[in-house]
């Protein structure tokens, strides 16, 4: 299937919210948060752990678990309409029909009592499949076109398969009903080097050939340069940047987007170039409730950072949170990513 954007469904996410319940109350893990994926595009999403990523992914699909729940906002999906509308069947038919997830670590999304072909048709008949028999040929076809046996794999358990075969039996799982949009929670995580690559060049020519909307949550800005075509750079459960990848990753504004880009190693050249961010993320009891999230660990810092939380502004495509925004930054050294 060649690529069609005009056929991929757009995703807008507006003041999206979501809280976790702990002995001090209700606390954001994502806060106010505005995100529009444009149709057919690859969206990634940056972040350290703690910074609200799976929880934003995880809304998409309407799935955030108790202790947390969405507490406000909307995401919109063109031909669904509202997903946090949905409940019940209508809900469930939705997730695999219209939404594809592949889990971070895929093994723990794969039952270890059943063979893969066994899940996949327990899958099918969840969603009321007519002709299971093409369901396996086109499981087959996509593992294939990912480079297995189709007929090993289904007939496999998945402590029989390498991490890397099982986060592509992840891959076929959410695209085998036709889902037009995807979401991939670190799908490269713990991955060898090589197995990285194969998964990276396998998202890229998957999404365009079946015409998808993408998101890819990942902390590895280098594996994200591979394959997206805009990054939103989230802290603290806020989107403190968003554009497109080259021109964020070849000229950051955000103090924490130039600290990430600073802090990648360098396989040539002065190493001391790297230098990691100082302190440490927060956590949901460590968010400060005014100012800037950031503010603890900017080298930027100015008072209204204390008092007031930076609105995003948006500039040439380009949408950053930071009060600083437009003054002199410190150098950052550019970098070319393929």
């Amino acid at each position: 299937m060649s690529r069609d954007s005009a056929a991929a469904p757009g995703v807008r996410i507006r003041g999206l919210t979501v809280v976790y319940k702990t002995p001090a109350g209700e606390l954001p893990a994502v806060s106010g948060v505005d995100l529009t994926l444009a149709p057919g595009t690859i969206t990634g999403v940056v972040g350290e752990s703690g910074s609200g990523k799976s929880t934003l992914a995880l809304s998409l699909l309407n799935a955030v678990q108790p202790p947390g729940r969405i507490s406000a906002g909307s995401v919109e999906i063109d031909g669904l309409g509202d997903v946090l509308a949905l409940g019940g069947e209508e809900l469930r038919r939705a997730r695999g029909r219209k939404v594809g997830y592949v889990f971070q670590a895929a093994q723990n999304s794969l039952n270890p009592l059943k063979t893969i072909g066994k899940q996949l048709l327990d899958l099918g008949r969840s969603h009321d499949v007519d002709d299971l028999r093409e369901l396996v040929r086109d499981a087959k076809g996509l593992l294939a076109r990912m480079g297995l046996d189709g007929a090993r794999v289904l007939d496999s358990h998945q402590h029989e398969l390498s991490g890397g075969m099982r986060q592509r039996v992840g891959i076929m799982l959410a695209l085998v009903l036709n889902a037009q949009v995807v979401v991939l929670d670190e799908p490269t995580t713990a991955l060898d080097m090589i197995t990285q690559a194969t998964i990276l060049r396998i998202i890229r020519e998957v999404h365009e050939e079946r015409a998808l909307t993408t998101l890819v949550i990942t902390h590895d800005v280098g594996a994200v340069a591979e394959v997206a075509d805009s990054l939103a750079v989230m802290y603290g459960g806020r989107v403190v940047e968003h554009g497109p990848i080259a021109e964020v990753l070849g000229g950051p504004r955000h103090p924490y987007t130039q600290g990430l880009i600073r802090a990648i190693p360098r396989l040539s050249g002065d190493i001391s170039l790297a230098r990691a961010l100082p302190g440490r993320p927060p956590t949901l009891g460590t968010l400060p409730v005014a100012g800037c999230v950031f503010r603890e660990r900017c080298d930027r810092r100015m008072e209204i950072c204390d008092t007031v939380e930076p609105e995003p502004v948006t500039h040439d495509g380009r949408t950053v949170s930071c009060h600083a925004t437009g003054r002199p930054s410190p150098a950052v050294k550019r970098r070319e990513y393929a």
